[in-house]
Protein backbone atom coordinates (compact mmCIF):
# COMPACT_ATOMS: atom_id res chain seq x y z
CA UNK A 1 0.00 0.00 0.00
CA UNK A 2 2.55 2.44 0.75
CA UNK A 3 4.25 1.74 -2.49
CA UNK A 4 0.83 2.33 -4.28
CA UNK A 5 0.43 5.78 -2.86
CA UNK A 6 4.15 6.89 -2.95
CA UNK A 7 3.94 5.79 -6.87
CA UNK A 8 0.69 7.37 -7.08
CA UNK A 9 1.95 10.59 -5.50
CA UNK A 10 4.94 10.64 -8.06
CA UNK A 11 2.62 10.68 -10.74
CA UNK A 12 0.79 13.63 -9.52
CA UNK A 13 3.63 15.54 -8.85
CA UNK A 14 5.38 14.67 -12.52
CA UNK A 15 1.81 15.66 -14.23
CA UNK A 16 1.79 18.94 -11.97
CA UNK A 17 5.32 19.46 -13.46
CA UNK A 18 4.31 18.95 -16.99
CA UNK A 19 2.82 22.28 -18.00
CA UNK A 20 5.64 24.16 -16.23
CA UNK A 21 7.81 22.23 -18.71
CA UNK A 22 5.53 23.05 -21.60
CA UNK A 23 5.84 26.78 -20.85
CA UNK A 24 9.75 26.57 -19.92
CA UNK A 25 9.78 24.87 -23.95
CA UNK A 26 8.16 27.49 -25.72
CA UNK A 27 9.83 30.37 -23.84
CA UNK A 28 13.49 28.58 -25.04
CA UNK A 29 11.44 28.73 -29.00
CA UNK A 30 12.16 32.45 -28.54
CA UNK A 31 15.59 32.00 -29.46
CA UNK A 32 17.55 30.47 -31.93
CA UNK A 33 17.36 26.85 -30.87
CA UNK A 34 15.59 23.55 -31.27
CA UNK A 35 12.90 24.87 -30.30
CA UNK A 36 12.57 27.44 -32.54
CA UNK A 37 13.75 25.23 -35.21
CA UNK A 38 11.41 22.54 -34.37
CA UNK A 39 8.66 24.91 -34.35
CA UNK A 40 9.55 26.15 -38.18
CA UNK A 41 9.49 22.42 -39.14
CA UNK A 42 5.93 22.32 -38.09
CA UNK A 43 4.92 25.20 -39.45
CA UNK A 44 6.38 24.75 -43.10
CA UNK A 45 5.13 21.08 -42.70
CA UNK A 46 1.89 21.87 -41.96
CA UNK A 47 1.32 25.21 -44.78
CA UNK A 48 2.69 22.73 -47.35
CA UNK A 49 0.62 19.36 -46.27
CA UNK A 50 -2.59 22.20 -46.83
CA UNK A 51 -1.44 23.29 -49.60
CA UNK A 52 -0.82 20.27 -51.67
CA UNK A 53 -4.11 18.93 -50.20
CA UNK A 54 -5.86 21.61 -51.59
CA UNK A 55 -4.25 21.41 -55.21
CA UNK A 56 -5.07 17.66 -55.16
CA UNK A 57 -8.29 17.76 -53.94
CA UNK A 58 -9.91 20.46 -55.15
CA UNK A 59 -8.15 22.01 -58.23
CA UNK A 60 -7.46 18.26 -59.73
CA UNK A 61 -10.36 15.90 -58.03
CA UNK A 62 -7.99 13.51 -57.85
CA UNK A 63 -9.24 10.30 -56.23
CA UNK A 64 -6.28 9.47 -53.63
CA UNK A 65 -5.40 13.37 -52.79
CA UNK A 66 -3.37 11.74 -50.01
CA UNK A 67 -0.16 11.21 -51.88
CA UNK A 68 0.62 15.22 -52.28
CA UNK A 69 0.17 16.06 -48.36
CA UNK A 70 2.16 13.38 -47.43
CA UNK A 71 4.87 13.40 -50.29
CA UNK A 72 5.16 17.44 -49.08
CA UNK A 73 5.74 16.22 -45.38
CA UNK A 74 8.22 13.06 -46.28
CA UNK A 75 10.46 15.22 -47.72
CA UNK A 76 10.66 18.78 -45.42
CA UNK A 77 14.21 18.26 -43.83
CA UNK A 78 16.55 20.33 -41.85
CA UNK A 79 18.45 21.35 -44.65
CA UNK A 80 17.27 22.41 -48.28
CA UNK A 81 19.81 20.32 -49.92
CA UNK A 82 18.42 17.25 -48.16
CA UNK A 83 15.38 18.52 -48.92
CA UNK A 84 16.40 18.59 -52.65
CA UNK A 85 18.10 15.13 -52.35
CA UNK A 86 15.61 13.43 -50.48
CA UNK A 87 12.77 14.74 -52.60
CA UNK A 88 14.65 13.34 -56.14
CA UNK A 89 15.08 10.49 -54.43
CA UNK A 90 11.65 9.37 -53.25
CA UNK A 91 10.01 10.56 -56.70
CA UNK A 92 12.12 8.36 -58.11
CA UNK A 93 11.34 5.56 -55.40
CA UNK A 94 8.07 5.89 -56.36
CA UNK A 95 7.82 5.86 -59.86
CA UNK A 96 10.13 2.97 -60.14
CA UNK A 97 7.39 0.99 -57.71
CA UNK A 98 4.60 2.45 -59.78
CA UNK A 99 6.35 1.38 -62.82
CA UNK A 100 7.20 -2.20 -61.81
CA UNK A 101 3.04 -2.28 -61.16
CA UNK A 102 2.04 -1.04 -64.61
CA UNK A 103 4.64 -2.89 -66.59
CA UNK A 104 3.99 -6.54 -64.91
CA UNK A 105 0.25 -6.29 -64.36
CA UNK A 106 -0.02 -5.73 -68.01
CA UNK A 107 1.86 -8.85 -68.21
CA UNK A 108 0.24 -11.20 -65.65
CA UNK A 109 -2.76 -9.32 -64.99
CA UNK A 110 -4.55 -7.92 -61.51
CA UNK A 111 -3.88 -11.57 -60.01
CA UNK A 112 -1.99 -12.91 -56.80
CA UNK A 113 1.18 -13.65 -58.64
CA UNK A 114 1.70 -10.18 -59.98
CA UNK A 115 1.21 -8.73 -56.64
CA UNK A 116 4.35 -11.94 -55.36
CA UNK A 117 6.64 -10.69 -58.29
CA UNK A 118 5.79 -6.93 -57.79
CA UNK A 119 6.50 -7.14 -54.09
CA UNK A 120 9.72 -9.45 -55.01
CA UNK A 121 11.23 -6.97 -57.13
CA UNK A 122 10.44 -3.67 -55.25
CA UNK A 123 12.15 -5.15 -52.78
CA UNK A 124 15.42 -5.89 -54.50
CA UNK A 125 15.23 -2.60 -56.45
CA UNK A 126 14.78 -1.06 -52.80
CA UNK A 127 18.29 -1.74 -51.38
CA UNK A 128 19.76 -0.04 -54.70
CA UNK A 129 21.81 2.62 -52.95
CA UNK A 130 21.09 5.86 -54.79
CA UNK A 131 18.37 5.86 -53.40
CA UNK A 132 18.79 5.94 -49.90
CA UNK A 133 16.88 6.22 -47.05
CA UNK A 134 13.61 6.33 -49.64
CA UNK A 135 14.29 3.05 -51.04
CA UNK A 136 11.56 1.42 -48.94
CA UNK A 137 9.11 3.46 -50.57
CA UNK A 138 9.74 1.58 -53.70
CA UNK A 139 7.85 -1.35 -52.12
CA UNK A 140 5.11 0.81 -50.65
CA UNK A 141 4.18 2.94 -53.88
CA UNK A 142 4.30 -0.59 -55.82
CA UNK A 143 1.46 -1.36 -52.96
CA UNK A 144 -0.36 1.50 -53.42
CA UNK A 145 -0.65 1.28 -57.22
CA UNK A 146 -1.53 -2.49 -57.06
CA UNK A 147 -4.30 -1.60 -54.93
CA UNK A 148 -5.29 1.01 -57.24
CA UNK A 149 -4.84 -1.07 -60.32
CA UNK A 150 -7.40 -4.22 -58.93
CA UNK A 151 -9.95 -1.40 -58.22
CA UNK A 152 -10.01 0.06 -61.49
CA UNK A 153 -12.56 -0.90 -64.05
CA UNK A 154 -10.82 -0.90 -67.03
CA UNK A 155 -6.75 -0.70 -68.53
CA UNK A 156 -7.47 3.04 -69.60
CA UNK A 157 -8.75 3.86 -65.85
CA UNK A 158 -5.58 2.12 -64.61
CA UNK A 159 -3.18 3.72 -66.10
CA UNK A 160 -4.44 7.20 -65.88
CA UNK A 161 -5.23 6.10 -61.95
CA UNK A 162 -1.05 4.94 -61.81
CA UNK A 163 0.10 8.25 -63.78
CA UNK A 164 -2.05 9.91 -61.44
CA UNK A 165 -0.14 8.83 -58.70
CA UNK A 166 3.37 9.44 -59.92
CA UNK A 167 1.80 13.46 -60.57
CA UNK A 168 0.39 13.85 -57.01
CA UNK A 169 3.74 12.70 -55.39
CA UNK A 170 5.22 14.78 -58.13
CA UNK A 171 3.52 18.09 -56.55
CA UNK A 172 3.62 16.82 -52.83
CA UNK A 173 7.43 17.51 -53.16
CA UNK A 174 7.53 20.57 -55.77
CA UNK A 175 5.52 22.20 -52.89
CA UNK A 176 7.31 20.57 -50.13
CA UNK A 177 10.89 22.30 -51.39
CA UNK A 178 9.57 25.52 -52.37
CA UNK A 179 8.03 25.84 -48.92
CA UNK A 180 11.04 24.61 -47.08
CA UNK A 181 13.03 27.08 -49.34
CA UNK A 182 11.15 30.78 -49.04
CA UNK A 183 10.27 30.12 -46.17
CA UNK A 184 12.61 30.37 -43.37
CA UNK A 185 15.06 27.90 -45.31
CA UNK A 186 16.65 26.70 -41.96
CA UNK A 187 19.99 27.99 -41.71
CA UNK A 188 22.59 25.82 -39.13
CA UNK A 189 25.87 28.11 -38.70
CA UNK A 190 25.91 28.20 -35.50
CA UNK A 191 25.30 24.37 -35.28
CA UNK A 192 28.70 23.66 -36.12
CA UNK A 193 30.01 26.16 -32.78
CA UNK A 194 27.33 24.28 -30.88
CA UNK A 195 28.92 20.62 -31.91
CA UNK A 196 32.15 21.93 -30.66
CA UNK A 197 31.21 23.53 -27.44
CA UNK A 198 29.75 19.88 -26.27
CA UNK A 199 32.15 18.11 -27.39
CA UNK A 200 34.77 20.50 -25.42
CA UNK A 201 32.75 20.51 -22.42
CA UNK A 202 32.84 16.71 -22.13
CA UNK A 203 36.57 17.03 -22.30
CA UNK A 204 36.95 19.32 -20.03
CA UNK A 205 34.32 17.93 -17.44
CA UNK A 206 36.43 14.33 -17.96
CA UNK A 207 40.17 16.66 -17.78
CA UNK A 208 38.70 18.40 -14.93
CA UNK A 209 38.19 15.54 -12.78
CA UNK A 210 41.15 13.76 -13.18
CA UNK A 211 43.81 16.40 -12.22
CA UNK A 212 42.67 17.59 -9.00
CA UNK A 213 43.04 13.44 -7.85
CA UNK A 214 46.45 13.17 -9.15
CA UNK A 215 47.46 16.40 -7.57
CA UNK A 216 46.65 14.70 -4.61
CA UNK A 217 47.41 11.67 -5.14
CA UNK A 218 44.18 9.78 -5.02
CA UNK A 219 44.24 7.02 -7.92
CA UNK A 220 42.34 4.35 -6.16
CA UNK A 221 40.89 1.64 -8.75
CA UNK A 222 37.15 2.77 -8.89
CA UNK A 223 38.28 6.36 -9.63
CA UNK A 224 40.42 5.40 -12.36
CA UNK A 225 38.01 2.78 -14.08
CA UNK A 226 35.31 5.67 -13.53
CA UNK A 227 37.35 7.41 -16.16
CA UNK A 228 38.41 4.45 -18.61
CA UNK A 229 34.44 4.16 -18.70
CA UNK A 230 34.04 8.06 -19.26
CA UNK A 231 36.41 8.24 -22.02
CA UNK A 232 34.86 5.04 -23.42
CA UNK A 233 31.55 7.49 -23.96
CA UNK A 234 33.02 10.29 -25.84
CA UNK A 235 32.60 8.39 -29.25
CA UNK A 236 29.12 9.54 -29.79
CA UNK A 237 29.41 13.46 -28.53
CA UNK A 238 32.36 13.27 -31.52
CA UNK A 239 30.30 11.71 -33.49
CA UNK A 240 27.45 14.47 -33.24
CA UNK A 241 29.79 17.29 -33.12
CA UNK A 242 30.86 15.68 -36.88
CA UNK A 243 27.37 15.55 -37.64
CA UNK A 244 26.17 19.07 -36.07
CA UNK A 245 29.81 20.42 -38.84
CA UNK A 246 28.04 18.84 -41.44
CA UNK A 247 24.43 19.88 -41.18
CA UNK A 248 26.00 23.22 -40.88
CA UNK A 249 27.54 23.25 -43.99
CA UNK A 250 24.81 21.73 -45.53
CA UNK A 251 22.60 23.87 -44.56
CA UNK A 252 24.16 27.03 -46.88
CA UNK A 253 23.90 24.51 -50.29
CA UNK A 254 20.73 26.13 -52.34
CA UNK A 255 19.73 28.23 -49.40
CA UNK A 256 18.77 31.73 -50.14
CA UNK A 257 19.21 33.05 -46.47
CA UNK A 258 23.81 32.82 -46.71
CA UNK A 259 23.38 35.94 -48.92
CA UNK A 260 21.96 37.59 -46.42
CA UNK A 261 23.70 36.33 -43.54
CA UNK A 262 27.42 35.75 -45.38
CA UNK A 263 28.86 39.34 -44.02
CA UNK A 264 27.75 37.88 -40.65
CA UNK A 265 29.93 35.02 -40.60
CA UNK A 266 33.00 34.68 -42.00
CA UNK A 267 34.58 31.73 -40.39
CA UNK A 268 34.79 28.70 -42.84
CA UNK A 269 33.29 25.41 -41.89
CA UNK A 270 36.99 23.67 -42.86
CA UNK A 271 38.11 25.34 -39.93
CA UNK A 272 35.54 24.19 -37.51
CA UNK A 273 35.78 21.03 -39.21
CA UNK A 274 39.79 20.77 -38.53
CA UNK A 275 39.09 21.58 -34.75
CA UNK A 276 36.66 18.86 -34.35
CA UNK A 277 38.95 16.33 -36.03
CA UNK A 278 41.39 17.32 -33.86
CA UNK A 279 39.44 17.12 -30.74
CA UNK A 280 38.18 13.53 -31.98
CA UNK A 281 42.09 12.43 -32.12
CA UNK A 282 41.84 14.22 -28.05
CA UNK A 283 39.35 12.31 -27.06
CA UNK A 284 41.70 8.87 -28.47
CA UNK A 285 44.00 10.03 -26.74
CA UNK A 286 42.26 10.67 -23.34
CA UNK A 287 40.75 6.88 -23.60
CA UNK A 288 44.76 5.58 -23.89
CA UNK A 289 45.89 7.93 -20.95
CA UNK A 290 42.66 6.60 -18.62
CA UNK A 291 43.78 2.97 -19.29
CA UNK A 292 47.61 3.69 -18.91
CA UNK A 293 46.01 5.36 -15.57
CA UNK A 294 43.60 2.31 -14.98
CA UNK A 295 46.63 0.25 -14.96
CA UNK A 296 49.18 1.98 -13.11
CA UNK A 297 47.96 0.00 -9.91
CA UNK A 298 49.61 -3.26 -11.69
CA UNK A 299 52.98 -1.49 -11.35
CA UNK A 300 55.16 -3.05 -9.31
CA UNK A 301 57.70 -0.28 -8.92
CA UNK A 302 55.95 2.78 -7.88
CA UNK A 303 58.95 4.72 -6.98
CA UNK A 304 58.42 8.60 -7.46
CA UNK A 305 55.07 8.00 -8.54
CA UNK A 306 53.52 10.53 -6.11
CA UNK A 307 55.86 13.59 -7.22
CA UNK A 308 55.19 12.40 -11.31
CA UNK A 309 51.45 12.15 -10.49
CA UNK A 310 51.23 15.87 -8.73
CA UNK A 311 53.58 17.23 -12.60
CA UNK A 312 51.04 15.28 -14.57
CA UNK A 313 47.76 16.62 -12.72
CA UNK A 314 49.53 20.23 -13.72
CA UNK A 315 49.88 19.30 -16.90
CA UNK A 316 46.57 18.07 -17.07
CA UNK A 317 45.09 21.73 -15.35
CA UNK A 318 46.52 22.58 -18.91
CA UNK A 319 44.40 20.80 -20.86
CA UNK A 320 41.53 21.44 -18.83
CA UNK A 321 41.99 25.13 -19.15
CA UNK A 322 42.17 25.02 -23.23
CA UNK A 323 39.42 22.50 -23.54
CA UNK A 324 36.91 25.12 -21.55
CA UNK A 325 38.38 27.82 -23.52
CA UNK A 326 36.97 25.44 -26.93
CA UNK A 327 34.11 25.09 -25.26
CA UNK A 328 33.13 28.52 -25.27
CA UNK A 329 34.17 29.45 -29.25
CA UNK A 330 32.29 31.87 -30.41
CA UNK A 331 32.57 33.14 -34.04
CA UNK A 332 32.11 36.95 -32.84
CA UNK A 333 34.79 36.79 -30.38
CA UNK A 334 37.15 34.06 -32.35
CA UNK A 335 39.71 36.61 -32.90
CA UNK A 336 40.09 37.54 -28.71
CA UNK A 337 39.78 33.94 -27.83
CA UNK A 338 41.97 33.01 -30.36
CA UNK A 339 44.84 34.39 -28.63
CA UNK A 340 43.76 33.34 -25.00
CA UNK A 341 43.60 29.80 -26.89
CA UNK A 342 47.35 29.92 -28.29
CA UNK A 343 48.47 31.53 -24.69
CA UNK A 344 47.25 28.72 -22.92
CA UNK A 345 49.02 25.84 -25.69
CA UNK A 346 51.84 27.11 -24.89
CA UNK A 347 51.80 26.90 -21.06
CA UNK A 348 50.44 23.50 -21.95
CA UNK A 349 53.61 22.81 -23.81
CA UNK A 350 56.00 24.28 -20.54
CA UNK A 351 54.07 22.11 -18.02
CA UNK A 352 54.68 18.97 -20.18
CA UNK A 353 58.39 19.77 -20.44
CA UNK A 354 58.56 20.67 -16.99
CA UNK A 355 56.79 16.90 -17.04
CA UNK A 356 59.50 15.21 -18.71
CA UNK A 357 62.59 17.23 -17.06
CA UNK A 358 61.15 15.72 -13.78
CA UNK A 359 60.73 12.56 -14.91
CA UNK A 360 64.36 11.97 -16.06
CA UNK A 361 65.46 13.69 -13.00
CA UNK A 362 63.68 11.33 -10.91
CA UNK A 363 65.38 8.45 -12.99
CA UNK A 364 61.61 6.89 -13.68
CA UNK A 365 61.71 3.93 -15.65
CA UNK A 366 60.13 5.79 -19.48
CA UNK A 367 61.66 3.64 -21.84
CA UNK A 368 60.30 0.06 -19.45
CA UNK A 369 57.15 -0.78 -21.13
CA UNK A 370 56.08 -2.86 -18.31
CA UNK A 371 55.53 0.84 -16.33
CA UNK A 372 53.37 3.30 -17.28
CA UNK A 373 55.54 6.60 -17.45
CA UNK A 374 56.60 6.37 -21.04
CA UNK A 375 53.35 5.82 -22.43
CA UNK A 376 51.88 8.52 -20.36
CA UNK A 377 54.79 10.74 -21.24
CA UNK A 378 53.70 9.70 -24.72
CA UNK A 379 50.10 10.73 -24.48
CA UNK A 380 51.20 13.87 -22.96
CA UNK A 381 52.99 14.74 -26.09
CA UNK A 382 50.64 13.75 -28.35
CA UNK A 383 47.44 15.38 -26.56
CA UNK A 384 49.49 18.56 -26.63
CA UNK A 385 50.23 18.26 -30.25
CA UNK A 386 46.97 18.25 -30.82
CA UNK A 387 45.70 21.12 -28.81
CA UNK A 388 48.09 22.93 -30.81
CA UNK A 389 46.89 22.15 -33.61
CA UNK A 390 43.20 23.36 -32.60
CA UNK A 391 44.71 26.43 -31.97
CA UNK A 392 46.86 27.25 -34.45
CA UNK A 393 42.94 26.25 -36.56
CA UNK A 394 41.54 29.15 -34.71
CA UNK A 395 43.51 31.50 -34.80
CA UNK A 396 44.83 31.13 -38.62
CA UNK A 397 40.97 31.15 -39.08
CA UNK A 398 40.61 34.39 -36.90
CA UNK A 399 43.39 35.99 -38.70
CA UNK A 400 42.18 35.47 -42.49
CA UNK A 401 38.54 36.28 -41.11
CA UNK A 402 39.73 39.86 -40.09
CA UNK A 403 41.66 40.23 -42.56
CA UNK A 404 39.30 39.80 -45.33
CA UNK A 405 35.32 39.63 -44.29
CA UNK A 406 34.36 37.12 -47.11
CA UNK A 407 37.38 35.12 -45.75
CA UNK A 408 36.05 31.14 -46.36
CA UNK A 409 39.28 29.39 -45.30
CA UNK A 410 41.24 28.02 -42.35
CA UNK A 411 44.01 25.80 -42.14
CA UNK A 412 46.95 25.66 -40.00
CA UNK A 413 49.08 28.08 -38.97
CA UNK A 414 51.58 28.73 -35.68
CA UNK A 415 51.23 31.11 -33.16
Amino acid sequence: MAEAAAGAQHIRAAAQGRPARVRQWFRRAGSDGHERHTLALIGKSTLAAAVAWVIARDVMAAQSPAFAPFSAVLIMQVTVYQSLVQALRYVGAVAVGVGLQGVLGLLAGPHLLTFVLVTLAALAIGRWRPLGSQGSQVATAAFFAFSTYVSATSDAQRWSQLGQIIVLVLIGCGIGVVVNTLLLPPLRYRSAEYGIHTLAHSLSDLVGDMYPALREGKLDEERTRHWRRRASHLAPIVQQAQSSVHTAWESTLYNPRRLRHRHRHRTSFDGYQAVVDALERVSHQLASMTRSLDQWHAADDRQGDGDFARSYGDFLASLAHIAELLSEVDEDRLQDQADQLCEAAARAQQCRDRLEEEARAGSLPLSDPAQPYGILMAEATRLTDEFQHTCDVLKHGADEAQATPTASTAGSGHC
